[in-house]
């Protein structure tokens, strides 16, 4: 069996009961993640938001990947994965209520596979609700170590 996990996931880059107001709140909150581990520059956050204005990241199963537009690459520094947990629910519109935002950032096409290995792990409801009641970021951690 083939075992690959996201080496670029770290406890540093996890967020646990966060609270925002609202959708661009939560996007913002998810690009400064990115930002502050040296992923990407400030720019790739506004290439955020310009993405949930073309198309929600809203996945389902209360789960919604934030990522730059095309043109962001120029932003992205090295790939990089924002996990924020969000207890209470952020409304992505349209009734989506979010409480997993997986925020990505991909360089050279790696956010193909970041993303296929995202999909892997949240396509599982019980995933899902396990990361969003954990209390460790380890647990958060765990869940993606090994994915198929």
């Amino acid at each position: 069996m083939n075992k690959t996990s996201l080496p670029i996931l770290s406890t540093e880059t996890i967020l646990l009961n966060a609270e925002v107001e609202d959708k661009e709140s939560a996007i913002r909150l998810t690009g400064n993640v990115l930002v502050e581990r040296g992923h990407v520059d400030f720019a790739y956050i506004e290439k955020m938001l310009e993405r949930e204005e073309l198309t929600s990241t809203y996945m389902g199963n209360f789960v919604a990947i934030p990522h730059g537009t095309e043109d962001a690459k120029q932003s992205v520094k090295e790939s990089g994965i924002a996990i924020i947990q969000v207890p209470n629910g952020v409304d992505f519109g349209d009734g989506n209520i979010v409480k997993l935002l997986i925020g990505i950032a991909g360089k050279d096409n790696e956010h193909l596979d970041i993303l296929s290995q995202i999909a892997i792990v949240c396509s599982e409801e019980e995933n899902v609700e396990k990361i969003v009641n954990a209390v460790s970021k380890e647990e958060i951690l765990a869940l993606f170590e090994g994915v198929n």
